[in-house]
């Protein structure tokens, strides 16, 4: 009797959570179909900001994928293999991820019937060029990976048992991929900061650091995401087994990785109080004690940064569940505090270089309704996708062995595995 009651509740539960993610996803699909009816005049974006809400959602989606190209590295080509299962989720969630990134361009780019320009128009003097093929590539070089993931799945192991034997003996050109993926995210990660770090025309951006920020920060905030969604899935549902050490250890690599990390961010910051530069330091001023101070010390550095760091290098918070899910979600929540920080940072900072001293106005954004209502459905589309990895697909299993592979192309031929 008690597990019936225990199974029916997880049943409602499992029905109001897809009902939560269905309303979301109706109020993403309205906003999309408005933004392409009467395109991009809805949204609050101008000519001096032509990049807000979405492109922060794109930013932060491509940042918290950067769990599968590090971890499958880790795996496959360093030899960590007690680290597959965990390398296994992230290869899911970095799918999402960019998936959840090119809806967001869709949205943004204004012509989304055009998409497929920069595919055949080749412009190799664009940063931007660059990061939409590596983008392109690292999706396939995704969707290769998470075949044996796909190859799981009961239906299509009944149904079509010999497209799902196929599907899972990609698993063996892993390393391969792990080396593909390695050299695509890489360069697109940091050519990320490198499209801002090249601006001349907005001074706060322009630096050579910024590529090597975006990456070192998406290397955290990917890996954090990984582990924080292992960890709350296995709490909220029994389909989803972890090892719980093995997640402790990527979590004390995440603490330490978060001390160099804060380093370089103050140090991107303190370098940028040597020079007075028009541009520059009211950037700087916007950042430091303007609109997104709070953003900055609090969102960044206070709680994105220096707690979670605490949190993970003390043993016994560490060890604790609670906590060291606290610790990643708040070093998820930087990550995305820092998009949002560079995105709006040099746009907010317009300078004249009309003849004559540079004078330097300010610009404003807030994102509109149709925006957010956009940005929801994005999300829900990768609560969705997740949850249902969880639930049919046991991406989030630690028990998965490289054998499971063995084990479909089994039953593909007709012979039960002993």
């Amino acid at each position: 009797m008690i597990a019936n009651l225990r199974s029916k509740f997880s049943l409602n539960a499992w029905a109001l959570w897809l009902g939560f993610l269905g309303l979301m996803l109706a109020i993403g699909l309205t906003s999309g179909i408005i933004v392409f009816w009467k395109g991009l005049i809805v949204t609050n974006l101008t000519d001096l900001v032509p990049w807000g809400l979405w492109i922060t959602l794109d930013l932060s989606s491509i940042a918290l994928s950067a769990g599968a190209f590090s971890l499958c590295a880790a795996v496959y080509l360093i030899g960590l293999k007690r680290y597959e299962p965990v390398a296994r989720t992230a290869t899911f969630i970095g799918l999402i991820g960019y998936t959840m990134a090119m809806l967001s361009l869709i949205l943004d780019i204004g012509r989304p019937d055009r998409f497929w320009h920069a595919l055949v128009y080749w412009n190799t003097h664009s940063l931007l060029w660059e990061v939409t093929m590596c983008v392109c590539l690292y999706l396939t070089v995704l969707l290769l990976e998470t075949m044996p993931i796909l190859a799981t799945f009961e239906w299509l192991k009944n149904r079509f048992p010999k497209l799902a034997a196929m599907m899972s003996r990609v698993h063996h050109y892993a390393p391969y991929l792990a080396i593909a993926g390695l050299c695509l995210s890489m360069l697109h990660q940091s050519s990320l900061g490198a499209v801002y770090g090249v601006l001349k025309a907005r001074p706060f951006w322009y630096k050579p650091e910024m590529a090597v920020l975006f990456m070192f920060s998406a290397i955290l905030g990917g890996i954090s995401m990984t582990v924080f969604a292992s960890m709350l899935s296995s709490r909220l549902t029994p389909r989803a087994r972890v090892n719980d050490s093995t997640l402790e250890r990527v979590a004390h690599f995440i603490g330490w990785a978060l001390v160099p990390y804060l380093y370089f961010r103050a140090w991107d910051w303190l370098a940028m109080t040597y020079t007075h530069h028009p541009g520059r330091s009211e950037g700087l001023a916007l950042i430091t004690s303007g609109p997104l101070s709070f953003n900055f010390w609090v969102g960044e550095i206070i709680l994105g940064t220096i707690v979670p760091m605490i949190l993970l290098l003390k043993q016994t918070t560490r060890q604790n569940r609670f906590w060291r899910m606290v610790a990643l979600l708040l070093v998820v929540g930087g990550v995305v505090a820092y998009r949002w920080d560079v995105n709006l940072s040099g746009f907010l900072v317009v300078v004249s270089y009309l003849p004559g001293i540079p004078t330097v106005t300010y610009a404003s954004y807030t994102p509109s309704l149709i925006e957010i209502g956009a940005a929801l459905g994005v999300i829900g589309f990768g609560l969705t996708a997740f949850s249902l990895g969880v639930r049919y697909l046991k991406v989030v299993d630690h028990r998965y062995a490289a054998e499971e592979h063995v084990a479909v192309q089994e039953e593909a031929h007709g012979r039960v595995p002993a």
